[in-house]
């Protein structure tokens, strides 16, 4: 009996040695892990009707440029629709100098176009490549801050969506063609943080998507906004040749210069405009832009005189800069508004003209990188008023 209480005895001490010794370790892989992974690059492709064939050539240059370049401390992962209702999560994985991809999840009828579900999508993100660093590529169709169910607007007015021109250069639209695929802004963003994140930065490889309005419904949701104040061509970013300045540590102003070189000798169509706004410069320009709308009032008779950067009638989206400039002529509210333009959108880059499927290659003659509806007189920007932009700059 005493022989088999020391042998007990002895085992428990041996279990205890060995537990002692191993649970430490297993912590510090797990701790080692989480270090190794530092950050994750989340490319976000929902339903869009008509750019699938566009998204796989995305995937496949994103691809040539991590085969290039290589992930340190970084993973890839890619939410994909390829029907209406089914999506695919994989995981982009170098190893010895080539690229695989690994089915994580596979979706059916994913809700990716409300709150709860873009939450639920993100949280598997954060389950399957936990990282302290997000990052967010959205390829889509997009029309700025519009809402997608402008059921007030759509009532007046039947207005001809560029995606509609269907002879002319293809160019991308956040969502799909139709409503029940199109995504609100505000949607959006509560649905990143609602997963608890705040990104790194998110960049629209859609139309219109550089505006103050979409940037101010984001500024919770990301520290960057990356966007076009324009239509995109259906190719969309050039991954291949810029990818390299979205990972690792981004690099904003390659990116811009990337992009400029790509779409400026582009042989479809020579035009493309890009700009990266700094969200945490957003409260200081509101602030701004109530002082002067409590001073000034737009005068309608000049809407032609402002730089449009759409193709509709009546236009929807005139640059910020010339808009304010125009109607403010105050000098010291002026340069203040300047100074803190140049803060908000700190890199920018354009062709020397732009592209619009409904009226073709229109003209820049000055160009602030982000695009403003207030002065909008079209019907479908009625519901500009209720925008979180509208409602911090107009008392």
């Amino acid at each position: 009996m005493k022989v088999s209480q020391k042998i007990y005895t002895w085992t428990s001490a041996l279990l205890l040695v060995c537990c002692s010794l191993i649970f430490p370790s297993c912590e510090k892989e797990e701790i080692r892990k989480a270090v190794e992974n530092r950050k994750t690059l989340f490319i976000y492709l929902p339903w869009s009707t008509d750019l699938t064939g566009y998204f796989y050539t995305n995937i496949t240059d994103m691809e040539a440029c991590v085969s290039k370049k290589g992930l340190e401390h970084e993973k890839i992962l890619v939410f994909m629709s390829t029907s209406t209702t089914e999506a695919t999560m994989f995981e982009i994985i170098y190893s010895k100098g080539k690229c695989e991809r690994k089915t994580l999840k596979k979706y059916g009828n994913p809700r990716f176009t409300t709150v709860e579900g873009i939450t639920g999508i993100l949280n598997d993100v954060q389950e399957f490549a936990p990282a302290p660093v997000y990052a967010m590529i959205i390829g889509s169709h997009g029309m700025g801050w519009l809402p997608a169910d402008g059921t007030q607007a759509r009532s007046l007015f039947q207005m001809k969506k560029h995606w509609e021109y269907q002879e002319q250069p293809m160019t991308r639209y956040f969502g799909g063609l139709t409503r029940e695929f199109q995504t609100d802004v505000s949607t959006l963003a509560r649905g990143i943080t609602g997963a608890g994140i705040k990104m790194e930065y998110i960049l629209f490889d859609d139309c219109y998507m550089s505006s103050v309005e979409v940037a101010y419904e984001l500024k919770e949701a990301t520290r960057f906004l990356i966007a076009s104040t324009s239509e995109m061509m259906a190719y969309g970013m050039p991954y291949a040749t810029v990818g390299e300045f979205l990972l690792g540590s981004p690099d904003y102003g390659s990116l811009c210069e990337g992009f400029y070189d790509f779409y400026s000798t582009y042989e479809i169509m020579p035009c493309g405009t890009l700009a990266v706004t700094d969200c945490s410069e957003l409260d200081n320009m509101a602030t701004i832009m109530k002082s002067i709308n409590e001073r000034y009032v737009f005068d309608d008779s000049l809407q032609g005189e402002l730089q449009e950067l759409d193709g509709y009638t009546p236009v929807i989206f005139y640059d910020f800069a010339d808009y304010v400039l125009t109607f403010c002529s105050d000098p010291v509210l002026k340069k203040r508004f300047r100074e803190q333009l140049d803060r908000l959108v700190p890199y920018k880059t354009h062709t020397s003209k732009f592209y619009s499927r409904a009226k073709g290659i229109l003209p820049i003659r000055t160009f602030s990188g982000i695009t403003i509806s207030d002065p909008s007189t079209n019907p479908m920007t009625l519901p500009k008023s209720t925008t979180r932009w509208y409602k911090a700059t107009h008392g």
